[in-house]
């Protein structure tokens, strides 16, 4: 299915998104340009956070979960969409006047370093699992393209993240990002309108996910039972239950606000003004990337059956109904309809800029993390420890961490590799705004009110509550669960 052209557009444009990094870090002469830089526009800072954002969980990871649960998936960019709108229009005047350069710094001036370094070991927690996730994505593509094993492909994932990002920082995510901004929208663009032209609209999408499923076996396998529950599981935007979706969707919304990596796009930034519109475009343009990416994995299912299915298929004694073809895992929806439905030349492009959307994400976020252990849980530890200089300069530092972060995360994406990978980015997302969200509310507009032991009980007992509803059956989502014990913890601490 991979032919030379595919290969050599994903090469083009690959390279020409590095060439752009090694530029854009040339520029790079300390530690303050790497991470914040300080003079970016608008479109920039939009750049910055799109290619943090759309990446493999907006897109690989949303193409997924719409393979197997249809239009819930579109939440995901949604809430994506609407944090960056209350990121933007909420917290880039009180970030910017804070004088901080991360949000743990925000949250240690109130409440002291002790609640900067237990939040900043939760975060980094959060964040390393979303991290994990975009191995996961670049392992699909990677495999997808020149089918090699899970294994090598999401080393090589790892090794093109380390590679984009440690040579330009702040300002190599901001000039890819614009680049993707371009072509990720545009090719969103086309494979919506190829999915609906050669569906036939939402009835033809409909139809071919019931045909599907009048294989018992096919539909046994994803727990349907008849006809009514497929329309609703592709058809309702609530299919995993509507607490379960909405509280996925608001791990979106908190998440993006409590994330080291977009606030660095808000600092990033020339004037606050700047911000605010960098972080208005990024709202606009998330939500539409998803719903392409949700008709390309709702197209895809009324094609396709994975390698389980068909081996299901097999034990029952029945053979692959007539049009439909297998792919590995449901992972691969959206680089399977790009080979199998786009010309050559367009498929390599696409490809391409998919495989820059992960490396991007996975770059900002790492980013993210490198600068909170650095500035948060080694500045802190320096100082206990009474320390006034390092053997490296901050930003050796900060190029060792991402290095290092990536290698954990590529240990630890072989150890999920079956997870849903917009899953992975519910609970990454939750988790940080569990961790922090009411200490740095209440440290930006409620300084002086609650007790700081209070506030650094609320980071441990939050997470905890999250991770017990997550891994239990409690109803609705676990980020609930956790909002409420962090919220409770900090009100009964009121001075």
């Amino acid at each position: 299915m991979v032919s030379t052209i595919h290969l050599i557009g994903v090469i083009l444009t690959v390279g020409l998104l590095l060439a752009l990094s090694w530029l854009s870090g040339r520029k790079v002469k300390d530690a303050h340009s790497f991470t914040t830089g300080g003079t970016s526009g608008s479109w920039m800072v939009c750049g910055a956070m799109l290619g943090t954002l759309a990446g493999g969980q907006s897109t690989i990871g949303t193409a997924q979960l719409a393979f197997c649960y249809g239009l819930s998936a579109w939440w995901f960019t949604i809430g994506a969409g609407l944090g960056a709108l209350v990121l933007g229009l909420l917290y880039a005047k009180p970030l910017r006047n804070s004088g901080c350069s991360t949000l743990l710094e925000v949250v240690s001036r109130e409440y002291g370093h002790k609640a900067e370094t237990v939040g900043s070991i939760l975060f980094l927690i959060g964040i390393f699992i979303s991290i994990m996730s975009q191995v996961l994505s670049s392992s699909a593509m990677i495999g997808s393209l020149f089918g090699i094993s899970t294994l090598w492909a999401s080393l090589a994932g790892a090794v093109l993240i380390m590679l984009l990002v440690l040579f330009g920082g702040i300002r190599s995510a901001g000039v890819g990002g614009i680049v993707k901004l371009v072509l990720l929208y545009l090719c969103s663009v086309v494979a919506g309108i190829v999915v609906w032209h050669i569906a036939g609209g939402f009835s033809g999408l409909s139809d071919s996910v019931d045909s599907v499923y009048h294989s018992p076996t096919l539909a046994q396998f994803n727990g349907l039972t008849d006809a009514e529950s497929v329309h609703h599981r592709y058809g309702s935007p609530f299919a995993r239950g509507i607490f379960k979706d909405l509280g996925g969707c608001l791990s979106l919304v908190l998440g993006v606000v409590c994330t080291q990596s977009y606030a660095q796009c808000i600092w990033s930034a020339a004037s606050t003004p700047k911000a605010r519109r960098g972080a208005l475009l990024c709202a606009f343009f998330m939500p539409i990337i998803g719903a392409a990416c949700t008709l390309v994995g709702i197209y895809m299912r009324g094609h396709y059956v994975t390698a389980d299915e068909f081996k299901a298929l097999q034990a029952a004694g029945e053979t692959l109904p007539t049009g439909l073809g297998v792919i590995e895992n449901s992972a691969q929806a959206f680089p399977a309809f790009v080979l199998k439905y786009l010309p050559a030349w367009l498929g390599g492009l696409m490809l391409g800029t998919m495989l820059i959307n992960i490396l991007g994400c996975g770059s900002g976020l790492s980013l993210g993390a490198a600068t909170i252990l650095v500035r948060d849980v080694y500045g802190n530890f320096k100082r206990r420890m009474g320390m006034t200089a390092s053997p490296l300069s901050q930003l050796s530092q900060t190029r060792l961490s991402i290095a290092g972060i990536l290698l954990m995360a590529f240990i630890a994406a072989m150890t999920f590799s079956g997870t849903f990978i917009n899953d992975l980015g519910f609970l990454s997302l939750g988790l940080r705004a569990v961790a922090i969200l009411f200490p740095l509310c209440f440290a930006l507009w409620k300084p002086g009110r609650f007790k700081p032991t209070r506030v650094l009980l609320s980071m441990p007992i939050g997470v905890a509550a999250l991770l017990l509803a997550n891994f239990t059956s409690l109803p609705g989502d676990a980020v609930y669960y956790g909002l409420a014990a962090s919220l409770l913890t900090i009100l009964t601490g009121r001075k």
